[in-house]
């Protein structure tokens, strides 16, 4: 009697299906990797604005324009005014971005990411 061997491995239709799904979450994280990328060059420039020799002398329009102004250097352009506060806090000033970024995904899905950071920009002493 000859024995049967048991074939193993996966069927064509199994690749396929991992394939569609690896490529489902590929195309995921294109949508999502600009919407990060422009995070990380908004949290770049409020580092930048917070590291700028006194700042927590300025004024506030002052403060904003340099905002700005870091931010048409880190490409953000997501970051309107209304979205940025400043506050007056102790011997400075607590600047807050928060804003929302929505992209298409599929059809009439979108993916929507929210960010909201702060930053106290004190004023300091002579060093």
């Amino acid at each position: 009697m000859i024995a049967r061997r048991r074939q193993r491995g996966i069927t064509l239709m199994s690749i396929i299906i991992i394939l569609a799904v690896l490529g489902f979450f590929a195309y995921i994280g294109i949508r999502l990797f600009p919407m990060y990328t422009e995070y990380y060059g908004v949290l770049q420039a409020m580092k930048t604005v917070q590291a700028a020799p006194g700042v927590g002398q300025m004024q506030p329009d002052r403060i904003l324009s340099l905002l700005d102004n870091n931010f048409a250097v880190g490409y953000v352009s997501s970051v309107k005014r209304q979205n940025i506060t400043l506050t007056r806090a102790g011997g400075g000033y607590l600047l807050r971005v928060a804003y929302e970024v929505r992209s298409p995904l599929v059809g009439n899905l979108d993916v929507v990411a929210k960010f909201d950071k702060t930053v106290d920009l004190v004023r300091r002493g002579p060093d």
